[in-house]
């Protein structure tokens, strides 16, 4: 999945950014194709002045518009993006701030080797 607005933002940023009350937030989309359905979302990376209604919006409408032709489950699927739209997306800050420090090690250097003259 694509992260979206942590674009030129270092791992100290992004936990400075969540200490003043950033989080990663996943708004559910389901597209289905006759049978076969897909749930997928971007995830998304909130600022803490940021609002979250300009990305649930947009999820909504698409829920609302492609995920009608899985029939049986339809209004489940545009309840529960209303239901996510109106909580402001579902919080995976701890899940995806652990794979982002895992997946980037900080650099500490050798001072070993470093010679002063």
């Amino acid at each position: 999945m694509k992260t979206n607005n942590t674009e030129g933002l270092t791992m100290f940023e992004i936990n400075v950014l969540i200490q003043q009350g950033g989080r990663f937030v996943i708004f559910p989309n389901t597209i289905s194709k006759l049978v076969k359905k897909f749930k997928c979302s971007n995830i998304y990376f909130i600022r803490p002045e940021e609002k979250t209604f300009k990305y649930a919006l947009k999820h909504f409408f698409v829920n609302l518009a492609v995920s009608w032709r899985a029939f049986p489950l339809a209004p489940i699927y545009v309840v529960t993006s209303l239901y996510y739209l109106i909580k402001g997306g579902k919080d995976y800050t701890q899940t995806i701030l652990s794979e982002l420090n895992r997946n980037n090690p900080v650099y500490n250097p050798n001072t070993q080797y470093l010679q002063f003259n």
